[in-house]
């Protein structure tokens, strides 16, 4: 491998310098052409900006001048459509056209004329029309001077011969001791060169980015801080609709757990506490009646465990905590009345609350099909994905399920909105369900 100053040169490391040297060139000809233009563009829309607006300002008071200040305007657009468009390879991107305001369907020609006068972003336009050759001057002068003083000093030694020279001016260089007066005078503008050659890629590249700040602030500003301000607003009423999500969820589950503990635990309670109370009394009078009542008050004790385990379940499965998302999945298919194919490959830990929405989606996705579907087999899949957690569930049954309020899946849909996720449903008549929901990590 060829080595430079002691270091091994690799064809990677060459081409990447190669590319690097090429992408440096690029964006010194593409910011030197942007100021190079933009200067003659000052000029144009200075001149044609400045007479119209005073013309048609001046005129104004006899109507004559509002068509004029509109065309003035649309003028303004126009070279601010264009200004954006060479902004997009100074800054990288290309800026979002800004919504004007347009004069309503079915509008008569004086409304047409005098919308666009009343829009602010076009006075921006305007303005950045009127007063653009300010930076686009002062990055002109500068960058024609480094241009200048870079190929002028570099080059020195091809036109030296062509300026004319006195003879005091030949013997000073030898009179100071410099040496030689030509070798001296060459040396000194190849350095003013080398200067400016070194230095010409960060002064045109700041000089563009001022002439592009100032534009970008005039013709963009405004529209990307609306952007802003609607996308704060619209993350805003994201999180309350998470939260209210979150709230209808809670309530959902604690109503259902209400229910299930009324209707299954408690009158099994209710129930025991009668038997033992039977059997009491029983014990004097007839000690096998009483045996066999103890014996069905412990039958009762047992049922009334499973019920509680498997309401404990609902709240938070032991499995799930301790020994993850896919162990808890299977054993959740293995306790279903429908046969179900599990797809859900081993994952590392999650955040507990995804888990969590995970664990509720793939049980009451279950729970409905085995309940309404009539369902032969449930396919159940749980895969990491780049953008989050993706859960399809999909049965083989009647169809109809639907997310509206009252339906079994409008408290799931909560749970996933409050998750930040989103859910999706499919279940034409007599076609089956495919249940889809994405969690974010």
């Amino acid at each position: 491998m060829p080595s430079v100053n002691g270091m091994t040169t690799t064809p990677a490391t060459a081409e990447f310098d190669q590319g690097l040297t090429q992408r440096l060139l690029r964006r010194l000809g593409q910011d030197s052409l942007y100021i190079l233009v933009g200067f003659p563009l000052g000029l144009i829309t200075l001149v044609l900006s400045m007479v119209g607006f005073f013309f048609g300002l001046g005129t104004a008071i006899i109507w004559m001048g509002l068509p004029v200040l509109a065309a003035v305007i649309m003028m303004a657009r126009g070279f601010a459509t264009v200004e954006r468009a060479r902004l997009a390879p100074v800054l990288g991107r290309r800026l979002p056209h800004p919504a004007y305001k347009r004069a309503p369907e079915g509008a008569g020609a004086a409304r047409r004329i005098l919308t666009p006068l009343s829009d602010g972003q076009s006075w921006l336009d305007l303005l950045h029309g009127m007063f653009r050759f300010l930076p686009s001057t002062i990055a002109f002068a500068f960058a024609v001077a480094w241009w200048a003083g870079a190929l002028g000093g570099l080059t020195f030694p091809l036109w030296d011969w062509s300026i004319p020279r006195g003879v005091d001016d030949q013997d000073l260089p030898e009179l100071l001791g410099l040496g030689d007066a030509e070798s001296t005078r060459i040396v000194f503008h190849m350095a003013i060169g080398f200067f400016f050659a070194g230095t010409l890629l960060p002064v045109i590249r700041g000089l563009a980015l001022f002439e592009a700040g100032f534009a970008r602030g005039l013709l963009s500003g405004v529209n990307e801080l609306r952007e802003q301000v609607a996308s704060a607003e619209a993350a805003r009423d994201t999180a309350q609709a998470q939260k209210a999500a979150a709230v209808s969820a809670e309530a959902t589950a604690l109503r259902r757990l209400e229910r299930d503990i009324h209707d299954g635990p408690q009158q099994r309670l209710v129930r025991l506490a009668m038997d033992l109370g039977r059997a009491q009394q029983q014990f004097s009078t007839d000690p096998a009646a009483a045996q066999a009542t103890v014996a069905e008050a412990l039958a009762q004790t047992r049922e009334t465990l499973d019920e509680l385990r498997a309401l404990s379940r609902g709240i938070a499965p032991p499995i799930l905590v301790d020994r993850g998302l896919q162990a808890a999945l299977t054993a959740l298919a293995g306790r279903s009345t429908i046969p179900v194919d599990l797809d859900a490959p081993p994952i590392a830990r999650l955040d507990p609350a995804v888990e969590t929405t995970a664990y509720f989606v793939v049980a009451e996705a279950l729970t409905n099909v085995a309940k309404h579907s009539h369902a032969g087999e449930v396919q159940v899949s749980v895969r990491r994905a780049a953008t989050g957690l993706l859960i399809t569930v999909a049965d083989d049954g009647v169809g109809g399920a639907s997310l509206a309020k009252g339906h079994g899946l409008a408290g799931l849909s909560d749970r996933v909105e409050a998750a930040g996720g989103v859910m999706s449903l499919e279940s034409p008549a007599g076609g089956g369900t495919t249940l889809t929901v994405a969690l974010p990590l």
